[in-house]
């Protein structure tokens, strides 16, 4: 389980395409960046060590976050915000879905040329864990399932689906495993009494 103390931020990029559609809005056309952030029970890649899965429900207790979109999580290039209601995200049978109404800015707008051309078409986002649980299958393979964010920081059309950032879940593994490792505490005190015991005869 993550430490309660933990304040590190952690990314991930998902596979799942982010695209642009054109909604009407009167007469005009307006474009509306659409993603998901994150699926559900899906197993990642490697992440060094374990892969990883989100649980149902992990999203429930940051659904009112006052979340931003971002371009390639640089919070000077912002897209949309939940609290201007210019960023809209939702949960449904596959996972958090997102939607920007992105601003008329050189910014927002290069982005757009470069997802119409299929440039940029991964998503990512970037979160705080609250709780997590470790299982181990028969071949060794580590498995991490988030259970429950602490926050939703932002989702993020990223230009390159990179490696992410899983040193905050590393530490959560090596505690999981230094956990593991320790001998159960009858065992230790059954071995001390032996200790004892042997000394006294």
């Amino acid at each position: 389980m993550m430490n309660k103390t933990e304040t590190e931020i952690e990314s991930r990029c998902l596979a799942h395409p982010v695209q642009v559609e054109q909604r009407a809005e009167g007469e005009t056309q307006k474009p509306v960046i659409i993603g998901y952030a994150a699926v559900f029970e899906s197993l990642s890649e490697n992440l060094g060590g374990f892969r990883e899965k989100i649980a149902r429900g992990a999203f429930d207790d940051v659904m009112s976050d006052d979340v931003r979109a971002t371009y390639n999580h640089d919070a000077n290039i912002v897209l949309g915000r939940t609290a201007s209601g210019t960023l809209r995200i939702a949960l449904d049978d596959k996972g958090l879905r997102y939607e920007i109404d992105p601003p008329d800015t050189q910014a927002a707008r290069d982005l757009l040329v470069s997802m119409n051309r299929g440039d940029v078409k991964e998503s990512s986002f970037r979160f705080m864990v609250e709780d997590d649980d470790w299982t181990e299958d028969d071949d060794g393979r580590v498995v991490r399932t988030i259970k429950k964010f602490r926050r939703l920081i932002d989702v993020s059309p990223v230009t390159y689906p990179a490696y992410p950032e899983a040193s905050a879940g590393q530490r959560s593994l090596d505690a999981w495993k230094e956990e593991r490792n320790k001998e159960p505490d009858y065992l230790a005190e059954q071995r001390a009494n032996a200790l004892l015991l042997a000394e006294h005869e």
